[in-house]
């Protein structure tokens, strides 16, 4: 994918930074579903901040692909990739890039060489499916290596490459005043970030083509594209689970209730039959997993309800181009689709959410109510209710209320932003100032 750095900010780049200067840095495994970017990103961020980048692509290079297979001596390995490369490696001022490396026998063991014998390098790596390939790795270099996760840009991230980086650095911090005024404006580049989401490639294009057609159809080559991985990374038993499993999320995400029924996806089907397949769609990055707490205290995680969850898709705008959803529905305000525009507005909200924060969600004993989200910031719980439109009841927030007590509750809705006291209305365009800033 050849983005143009111009168009191509991404927020993680500083936490790149941060990784580079670090005195005590570990080799770095950017992890995140295919076509999130991460070659670009490493890539981007070599050749600004080193003299030079030496790439090596394990899957493209039958010779690489057993360069860890002998030993791990880091001297033979480097003498190896200069030949390889054709370039002298000069540690302090080169970056090296193991991408697709979970196909190097032995690739991701290495990495714990690289930190403990030969620090002085400064090396990333990153590859396909690598959720299921650490899993899988008995000997991972637990406490090796550093960890960063790239997702789809944002709606923030969206927002500065199409050129509002100002109205975007507004929204982050949170000034309501001034992001009033441009109300209509910020609705209308959130429709289009319903239609486009945030796959590099596709934004890419469009900000260079303004052509929707265009956007669709890289969408529909990234979905062949993960359809494709099912049969090339997947257990060969569970394929035809995960394909069900994946085909099913938007029938499941456009019921009222969006809790994940084994049932809905084949009759009689219980969570032994699928858990496998959800699972490695879950470790792959294609979906996100959303369970239920039976408690909204701290620490959330003690709470968890391992057998009720929702799943969500990476990407809004590949679930809208799954779903085959005309532009004209999603730019125009329009009641064609009921239950689905509340899938989407979820979709979006769990998208920015999940950002920065683990994701939960309640629903009463009695299922009188149900809170779409819950998250834990520090030593606070916050539950966030989410509206597809301008409805601004909140009877199951207050029910929460009621019963947990928690400092602030949030809606998220079309409305503009406004303070309630103990709940806080924040537009949908403006989640994700909130979701890094919440007090």
């Amino acid at each position: 994918m050849a983005f143009k750095s111009l168009i191509m900010n991404r927020i993680q780049y500083k936490k790149l930074l941060e990784w580079k200067n670090d005195t005590l840095r570990k080799p770095l495994i950017i992890q995140g579903a295919r076509q999130v970017g991460k070659t670009w990103l490493m890539k981007a961020f070599g050749k600004e901040q080193f003299e030079q980048v030496v790439y090596l692509n394990f899957e493209s290079s039958s010779r690489l692909k057993n360069l860890f297979v002998a030993d791990f001596n880091i001297d033979r390995i480097m003498a190896i990739i200069a030949i390889e490369t054709g370039q002298k490696i000069d540690a302090p001022n080169t970056l090296l890039i193991f991408d697709e490396i979970q196909e190097a026998e032995k690739g991701i063991t290495s990495l714990k060489y690289f930190y403990e014998q030969a620090p002085q390098y400064f090396v990333m790596a990153a590859g396909s499916l690598l959720g299921g390939a650490i899993q899988k790795n008995s000997s991972f270099p637990v406490g090796k290596v550093d960890f960063l996760q790239l997702s789809p840009l944002s709606f923030m991230e969206f927002l500065e490459n199409m050129g509002e980086a100002a109205l975007a650095e507004k929204l982050s911090e949170q000034n309501w005043e001034i992001v009033a005024v441009f109300h209509d404006k910020l609705v209308e580049l959130l429709r289009l970030y319903y239609f486009i989401g945030g796959m590099p490639e596709a934004v890419a294009n469009y900000i260079k083509n303004k052509n929707l057609g265009t956007v669709r159809s890289i969408q529909q080559k990234i979905l062949m594209g993960y359809e494709n991985d099912f049969t090339k990374y997947a257990p060969t038993e569970i394929i035809p689970r995960i394909r069900l499993v994946w085909m099913s999320v938007i029938g499941q995400l456009a019921k009222e209730n969006r809790k994940f029924v084994y049932g809905q996806i084949k009759k009689g089907s219980r969570a032994k039959d699928f858990e496998l397949a959800i699972n490695w769609l879950v470790d792959a990055g294609l979906i996100i997993k959303v369970n239920r707490i039976n408690n909204a205290t701290i620490p959330l995680n003690a709470y968890l309800d391992i057998d009720a969850f929702k799943l969500f898709f990476v990407d809004i705008g590949l679930l809208n181009a799954l779903a085959d959803v005309s532009p004209k529905i999603l730019l125009e305000k329009n009641s064609i689709m009921v239950e689905f525009k509340g899938a989407m507005t979820e979709q979006f909200v769990c998208q920015q959410l999940k950002l920065n924060h683990q994701l939960f969600y309640w629903s009463a004993s009695n299922a009188t109510a149900e809170v779409d989200f819950v998250l834990q910031h520090e030593n606070e719980i916050v539950p966030i209710e989410v509206k597809a439109e301008e409805n601004l009841k909140s009877k199951s927030l207050g029910v929460f209320q009621q019963k947990y007590g928690p400092k602030v509750s949030v809606r998220v809705s079309m409305s503009p932003f406004r303070n309630e006291g103990w709940l806080v209305n924040v537009p949908l365009y403006g989640v994700g100032g909130v979701a890094g800033n919440l007090f």
